[in-house]
């Protein structure tokens, strides 16, 4: 088991498999020491456990939540193109879209839920970029989606 892996479950957490493509894209790719996800949804087995707008349906508590599981997809989504999560250097670029209520404004707080599970697990290399963006609405009605990337190291 990998150190980051290791980190994962210490925190009580496990790996998820990637996430198939739910249209014409994969996961993820690599140009040179980058690797770049799709945005990945909170999907778990399968399935959504919420759906609907932040700040309507869906607690910001509740949405945070969820970035937490589109942050450990993305590991999943990166650990299929290099094979092992220690390989990853930095985590340098969060992008999280939250399906937003007319009236919701705190789309930082919610995608503070995958940039904190950054930060867990990988310290000083989970210290990134990032945009917080609210939308009207995201594939299947999920509540927030995430993508990243990361510099991961040669071979």
């Amino acid at each position: 088991m990998s150190k980051v892996e290791s980190r994962l479950a210490e925190l009580g957490l496990t790996l998820p498999e990637v996430v198939p493509p739910l249209a014409a894209y994969v996961p993820a790719v690599r140009s040179g020491d980058l690797v770049l996800t799709s945005g990945q949804l909170p999907m778990t087995g399968g399935r959504m456990a919420v759906t609907g707008k932040v700040g309507g349906e869906v607690t910001a508590e509740e949405a945070k939540a969820q970035a937490r599981i589109c942050a450990l997809n993305a590991l999943a989504a990166v650990k299929s193109v290099i094979g092992d999560l220690d390989r990853i250097e930095q985590v340098v670029k969060v992008v999280g879209f939250v399906a937003s209520a007319p009236d919701f404004t705190g789309q930082p707080g919610v995608v503070n839920g995958a940039s904190e599970l950054f930060g867990e697990v990988f310290g000083d290399a989970g210290v990134h970029a990032r945009s917080a963006v609210g939308v009207a609405v995201l594939p299947l009605d999920a509540p927030v989606e995430v993508e990243i990337q990361v510099r991961v190291s040669a071979g």
